[in-house]
């Protein structure tokens, strides 16, 4: 355990010296600064008048949550490509002759390796995301005086995504010891499948009237991670108070998680270097 804990510090300090996240660190802060300037122009006053204008009861959980949700949701797509490009390389970066070298020439196993560089990538990315969602609240909540902690969630919520498409881009850097197929896939997942596969689930599965289409594209949507859902529904319920309203999203993007990681470690032990 203690060997692992090495690896993961010596990845964050690896991920610190990466440009792309120290970028990524830049804009979370102007973004915080700009919230923080523009937050403190609303009247409270203004926007209750507003919803008696409608005839509806502007309720303060609302109007929290939904300025919170349409500062994080869009910096969290922002984040999370920027994580997947920068954070694609580290596993064939490792498998280099001379790095791999003498990484196992140190009294550490194969999966102590693997697993330490996965949890030292998804631990830095954790941390920018949570301070990014954090920042967004406090500024937010001191506002408003509303304190909604159930939003902290959304952190997790984004770090799950993100590390179910890392582990496809870990099992890709030890397929193919190059960065861009895992990069490319993880993209292709996060961009068009899986907002394809929700749109067809949700909105045009009675219209398909093949059976043969029908059971592939089921398939898919429950083999392929939902990010689309966890990144949209999943957030949005968070975000409002409600709770995780689906679980079967979690469950199977954790499952997908589970099974790339492990068919990872095999792949990773059996490679002679």
């Amino acid at each position: 355990m203690k060997n692992m804990f090495i690896i993961i510090q010596f990845t964050l300090r690896e991920a610190m010296a990466r440009k792309v996240f120290i970028f990524f660190s830049i804009i979370t802060l102007l973004v915080l600064i700009v919230t923080l300037l523009v937050i403190g122009l609303i009247d409270m006053e203004t926007l209750s008048g507003l919803g008696n204008h409608s005839g509806k009861e502007l309720l303060m959980n609302e109007v929290v949550s939904a300025l919170e949700l349409m500062i994080v949701n869009p910096m969290a797509s922002l984040g999370l490509l920027l994580a997947i490009f920068s954070s694609s390389s580290f596993i064939p970066t490792l498998l280099e002759k001379g790095n791999i070298d003498l990484f196992l020439s140190k009294p550490v196993s194969r999966i102590q390796l693997l697993i330490g560089k996965y949890l030292g990538v998804v631990l830095f990315v954790f941390i920018n995301i949570f301070i990014f969602v954090l920042g967004v609240w406090l500024i937010i909540s001191f506002k408003f005086n509303y304190w909604e902690f159930s939003f902290l969630l959304l952190s997790v919520t984004i770090i799950f995504a993100f590390a179910v498409l890392y582990s496809l881009i870990v099992l890709f850097g030890v397929l193919t010891r190059t960065s861009i197929p895992g990069m490319m896939i993880a993209y292709l997942i996060f961009i068009v499948i899986s907002p394809l596969l929700q749109l067809y689930k949700f909105k045009f599965h009675e219209m398909i009237s093949s059976g043969i289409i029908k059971t592939i594209l089921d398939g898919l949507y429950y083999v392929v991670p939902q990010t689309a859902e966890l990144m949209g529904k999943t957030m949005i319920d968070l975000a409002f108070g409600r709770g995780i309203t689906d679980l079967q999203p979690v469950f199977t993007s954790f499952l997908f998680l589970i099974l790339a990681l492990t068919f990872s470690i095999f792949l990773f032990r059996k490679k002679d270097f």
